[in-house]
């Protein structure tokens, strides 16, 4: 995939950079691993909120009743559709940089954020593609204290992988060959 805007990417270029490459995560709704938990656990909680906040409401329960389901209920919601709209937002939104200084993410939603990895200091990149070429380039190791892989790819807002990644790009492994080559170039 083109990416459609490098001028985002070229914004945040020092003088003697020059860019290798640029791109942005594939577009659209989109399945990840952590979904083989997320998918029932949230048709799970989602059911029970629903049947509750039906059961309150047919029982002519209290009207503190009736309130407190509805923050279940949003939830339950976010966690079956809303979070793969909110993933395809943020994916939209996010652009990915190479130069022959550093490795850049930056993220226009929900806030305006840059990520920038020396590739001098770079220690750990790893890649994991699949037979068609997309894939994912993660930068850094997994560390003990790190949040689950399923909980930072649930969907949550702001609930993002505290390790940086090339998230679900076209030609992984040219992208990965670039930065293995420009990191030799900057020691």
């Amino acid at each position: 995939m083109e990416l459609l805007d490098q001028s985002v990417v070229r914004d945040q270029l020092g003088p003697s950079e020059h860019l290798l490459w640029a791109g942005q995560p594939l577009p659209g709704l989109r399945l990840r691993t952590s979904d083989v938990f997320m998918v029932p656990f949230s048709l799970l909680w989602g059911g029970f909120a629903f049947f509750w906040e039906w059961s309150v409401i047919r029982s002519n329960a209290p009207f503190f009743f009736r309130l407190w389901g509805i923050p279940f209920v949003l939830v339950g919601l976010h966690m079956i559709v809303g979070r793969f709209f909110w993933d395809a937002y943020q994916r939209r939104n996010t652009y990915y940089g190479v130069t022959n200084e550093r490795v850049l993410i930056v993220s226009k939603a929900p806030t305006n954020s840059v990520k920038s990895l020396s590739l001098r200091s770079l220690a750990d990149v790893t890649l994991a593609s699949g037979s068609d070429g997309r894939g994912s380039i993660q930068f850094g190791a997994s560390g003990a204290f790190a949040a689950p892989a399923w909980l930072a790819q649930s969907g949550w807002p702001g609930a993002r992988s505290p390790i940086p990644v090339f998230d679900t790009i076209e030609n992984a492994k040219h992208v990965y060959d670039t930065i293995r080559q420009a990191q030799r170039g900057a020691s």
